[in-house]
């Protein structure tokens, strides 16, 4: 697989890979750069895992991040959730930080030294979840290619009620059936038919 990362997404997740505690990544960064590569993103998702509050974390991180020359601005902050702009010369990465006590449902995986990945069923029940919980084609996208690549639909069903508890495959479906894939697949660059069949597809398994 070839990684879809950018050089200052692959330089940031080097900087930071020796931070306490240890982050794991996750979403659109750990499919396109270690999983599927199958598109590119603008975001790496580090996930805080069993933590609450992210306390002290981003600050420290912002300084590991402007010590090497990056600029660095800060654009939405929570206890449990903190959005970074990154900038170099070239290009821009939000970087977003997440405390999440949720335990996973798989270990994540050192696929590089210092750097955890969420795993494929991982990625894919997370995906599910956020199909159900936000309107992004790109999860629509990210579903359909996990799922090509051998990701089991039957499993992560059963599993996504453990990271959302009002999850379930109708109410999916019903969310699935009122989306305007077509013209959001259209505005993002997408295959607008080819995502329509797959949600068409994806809601028969669902009501199934």
């Amino acid at each position: 697989m070839d990684s879809k990362l950018s050089p200052l997404q692959r330089w940031i997740l080097a900087l930071l890979r020796g931070c306490d505690p240890r982050w794991t990544l996750t979403g659109g960064g750990a499919l396109v750069g270690y999983v599927l590569g199958h598109r590119t993103t603008r975001d790496l998702d580090l996930f805080f895992k069993g933590l609450w509050q992210l306390d002290t974390l981003p600050r420290e991180i912002e300084g590991t991040l402007r010590a090497a020359g990056l600029e660095v601005r800060s654009v939405r902050s929570a206890p449990a959730f903190h959005r970074l702009e990154v900038r170099d010369e070239q290009e821009a990465v939000l970087v977003d930080l997440v405390a999440e006590p949720i335990p996973p449902i798989e270990v994540a995986t050192e696929l590089e030294p210092g750097i955890l990945v969420d795993t494929p069923h991982e990625l894919l029940v997370n995906k599910v979840c956020a199909l159900f919980g936000r309107v992004a084609i790109r999860d629509l996208v990210d579903v359909a290619a996990l799922l090509e690549a051998g990701g089991d639909l039957e499993r992560a069903l059963r599993d996504a009620p453990r990271k959302d508890g009002g999850f379930s495959p109708p109410s999916l479906a019903w969310v699935l059936q009122s989306l305007e894939v077509e013209k959001l697949a259209q505005s993002a660059g997408y295959d607008g038919a080819a995502l329509c069949a797959f949600r068409d597809h994806l809601v028969d398994r669902l009501l199934r």
